[in-house]
C-alpha cells in the first residue's frame, strides 16, 4: 500500500518515518524545498532521539521518498495524512489555514479513490470542512473518506511512542475507510494495542480533551506546590501520595515552571476556544492558561528573593528546551523566564545539550556556555530549568566553588534539599517547604 505524507515537521515526518518502519510505500511531501533537500540526504532538522536512524535506514530501502510535488505523491497514494501545522491564531483559536489549502490541492489532484486522514490536531467539524472543499473544488466526482486520526507522540519519546502507543484512535464513518487504517497499523496488533473507533468529530475532540487533561494535572500540581510552601509541606511526598491512587496515577504529577511545547498550551487555548464558540465557558481550562501563566511570574520571583533582586546579577541556566530530549523551544518556560532575567536587568549565561542554537536565534544576549559548569562559573544563582539527565548528576560541591554566590535554584526538584545544603549550598525547589 502507498500512503502519502503532508507536511513534514514534526508530526509528519515521525509518521512518514515510522510507516516506513511497517514496510509501507511512504511519500513525504512538502513544499520547503530546502527541508526536503535535508530528507533525502538523511538529515533531520529536528533534534528526535532514534528518528535519524530510521529515516536513513528507510532512504537506502527506498521505502521512504521525499518529494514537492504534491500532483504525483496524491495521485500514487491511496491514503493521504494531512501533517501541516495548526499554530494559534489571536484569539486562541487554530489557524486551518494550512489544512485548507492541502484539502483544496488533494480535490484538485484526486483522479480515484482516497481516504484522507487528518493527523494534525483540529478543532471539532474539521473533518466535515475538508470534505466540503474537496467536493467544491474537484475537477470530477472522484469518491473519498475523511478519518480523523490524531496522534500522541511526545517529543522526546515519539518513534517508542508511535511503535508501541497506548491506544489508536480511529473517526470514520465509512467501514472502508476503517478497514484501511486498521491494515495500516496491522503491525500494532501483535502487541495488543487498544483501537478505539468512531465518528470523526469524536476522535477530533479525543486529542484536545487529552492534552487539556494533562496540562489541568500540571497546574493542579504546582498550584499544590504553591500552597506546600506556604504551609510547610512536601509536595513530592503529596504528590505520591496522590499517584498510588489508581483513580489519579502518579503522571504528570511533577511540580515545576509550567508547561510548554507545541501542544499543551496551543491545544488548551482552543479547546476553550472550541467551548466558546460553542456556547460554553470552559472555566477550568481558563483557569489552567491562567495558572501556568503565572507560575513562571512565580518562579522568577522565587529567583529574585533567592539573589535580592536579579538587576546587575550574573544568572546561569541549565535547561532552554520545554522538556529533555528534544530541542524544540515553543513556549518553553526557560525562555520566558529568561525574559523577565534580561527585562529585569540580569546577565544570563546558559547551558542546553541540544536547545542552543535554537535560543540563540530568539536571545542572542545569552552567553552560551560549553556545559553546565561553565554555565555556574561566575554566576550569583544557577538555575535548573530543564530536567536533562545530563543535570542529574552534578558535582555540586564544584557548582558551589564555581558560583558566586552559593545559590542553587531546582526547578524541577531534582536534588535532596538537604544534601544540597550539607554542602553548603541555598538550594531553592517548587513545593518543598520553603520559598
Amino acid at each position: 500500500m502507498n500512503i502519502c505524507v503532508i507536511g513534514v515537521g514534526y508530526v509528519g515526518l515521525v509518521t512518514g518515518a515510522c510507516f516506513a518502519e511497517f514496510g509501507l510505500r511512504v511519500t513525504c511531501v512538502d513544499k520547503d524545498a530546502e527541508r526536503i533537500g535535508m530528507l533525502q540526504k538523511g538529515l533531520l532538522p529536528f533534534f528526535e532521539p532514534g528518528l535519524e536512524e530510521i529515516l536513513r535506514k528507510n532512504l537506502q530501502a527506498r521505502r521512504l521518498s521525499f518529494v514537492t510535488d504534491i500532483a504525483r505523491a496524491v495521485k500514487d497514494s491511496l491514503v493521504i495524512f494531512i501533517a501541516v501545522g495548526t499554530p494559534s491564531l489571536e484569539d486562541g483559536s487554530a489557524d486551518l489555514s494550512y489544512v485548507e489549502e492541502v484539502a483544496r490541492v488533494i480535490a484538485e489532484q484526486m483522479d480515484d479513490y482516497k481516504v484522507i486522514v487528518t493527523k494534525s490536531t483540529v478543532p471539532v467539524g474539521t473533518g466535515e470542512r475538508i470534505r466540503e472543499i474537496i467536493l467544491k473544488h474537484q475537477p470530477r466526482a472522484n469518491h473519498f473518506d475523511i478519518v480523523s486520526n490524531p496522534e500522541f507522540l511526545r517529543e522526546g519519546s515519539a518513534i517508542e511512542d508511535f511503535m508501541r502507543p497506548n491506544r489508536v484512535i480511529i473517526g470514520a464513518e465509512s467501514p472502508q475507510a476503517v478497514a484501511i487504517l486498521r491494515d495500516l497499523y496491522r503491525p500494532l496488533y501483535l502487541i495488543e494495542t487498544p483501537f478505539v473507533v468512531t465518528d470523526v468529530k469524536t476522535a477530533e475532540l479525543i486529542k484536545y480533551a487529552s492534552n487539556a487533561f494533562l496540562a489541568t494535572k500540571i497546574s493542579f500540581i504546582n498550584e499544590v506546590a504553591h500552597l506546600c510552601e506556604r504551609v510547610g509541606a512536601d509536595v513530592h511526598v503529596v504528590a505520591k501520595g496522590m499517584g498510588l491512587d489508581q483513580r489519579i496515577g502518579g503522571k504528570f504529577l511533577h511540580p515545576g515552571p509550567g508547561f510548554g511545547g507545541s501542544c499543551f498550551p496551543k491545544d488548551t487555548q482552543a479547546l476553550a476556544r472550541i467551548a466558546q464558540s460553542s456556547g460554553y465557558r470552559f472555566e477550568i481550562l481558563e483557569t489552567v492558561l491562567r495558572v501556568n501563566a503565572r507560575q513562571m511570574e512565580r518562579m522568577a520571583e522565587k529567583i529574585r528573593d533567592a539573589v535580592g533582586g536579579v538587576q546587575g546579577k550574573t544568572l546561569g541556566v541549565l535547561g532552554l528546551s520545554f522538556k529533555p530530549n528534544t530541542d524544540d523551544i515553543r513556549e518553553a518556560p526557560a525562555l520566558k523566564i529568561i525574559e523577565i532575567l534580561l527585562r529585569e536587568g540580569a546577565a544570563v549565561r546558559a547551558f542546553d545539550p541540544a536547545a542552543m542554537e535554537a535560543a540563540r536565534r530568539v536571545y542572542p544576549q545569552v552567553l552560551y556556555c560549553e556545559d553546565p559548569y561553565e554555565a555556574a562559573r561566575g554566576s550569583d544563582a544557577l538555575i535548573i530549568v530543564t530536567e536533562w539527565n545530563l543535570f542529574r548528576n552534578l558535582d555540586l560541591g564544584e557548582i558551589k566553588r564555581l558560583l558566586r554566590l552559593p545559590v542553587l535554584l531546582d526547578l524541577r526538584n531534582i536534588y535532596d534539599p538537604e544534601k544540597a545544603r550539607a554542602l553548603g549550598l541555598r538550594y531553592y525547589g517548587v513545593g518543598r517547604g520553603t520559598v
